[in-house]
């Protein structure tokens, strides 16, 4: 079955082994929720990101800190385990790719496609529940969209889904509109 799965290399492997684990276990949207928990931390959170991406935190420092994370976010004891492992192993640079990947892989399970969607201002439910619409019409799946915001956009979105990507963000437009500009003077 792991030949199926979409991503590759270390991060690969390790999203590819916590999802036959989740999977053997009947845990996967259980395992789904926990991650996405975590990535949201990680974005959200600068000291969270400085401790996983800094080589000047120990292993057990490293362990300490996101056990304690983890255990306020209500993680299932196979989410502990998976990053108490990351940890012991010294990638826990690598855990968003990690959880991309497992996204990745559980979406393509499923039959489903999953968008980044960055936008200048948060998204409501109903943007969202239509900009869904538009991607099943648009790729004849489900598409599970994970947002972002980035207020340097400035206007409009960047939808990026599989290898394809539209840019419909004011802050390009303005970029191209600055370069037809200069090569018209």
């Amino acid at each position: 079955m792991s030949s199926d799965h979409p991503v590759s290399g270390m991060a690969g492997r390790y999203a590819t082994a916590l999802f036959e684990l989740a999977e053997a276990q009947g845990a996967l949207d259980a395992v789904a929720a926990d991650l996405r928990a975590i990535g949201k931390m990680l974005n959200e959170s600068s000291d969270l990101t400085r401790l996983v991406r800094s080589p000047v935190f120990s292993a057990e420092e490293q362990g300490r800190a996101f056990a304690a994370v983890l255990d306020k976010a209500g993680a299932a004891p196979l989410v502990k385990n998976f990053v108490g492992l990351v940890i012991r192993n010294r990638r826990l640079f690598a855990l968003a790719d990690m959880i991309a990947g497992y996204t990745a892989i559980l979406a393509r399970h499923r039959g489903e496609m999953t968008a980044d969607v960055t936008s200048a201002h948060p998204l409501n439910d109903a943007q969202v529940a239509s900009l869904k619409a538009s991607l099943k019409t648009a790729t004849g799946k489900d598409v599970q969209i994970d947002t972002r915001v980035d207020a340097s956009l400035l206007g409009g979105l960047v939808v990026k889904v599989g290898s394809r990507m539209i840019d419909s963000s004011l802050k390009t437009k303005l970029n191209s509109l600055q370069i037809a500009m200069k090569e018209a003077s």
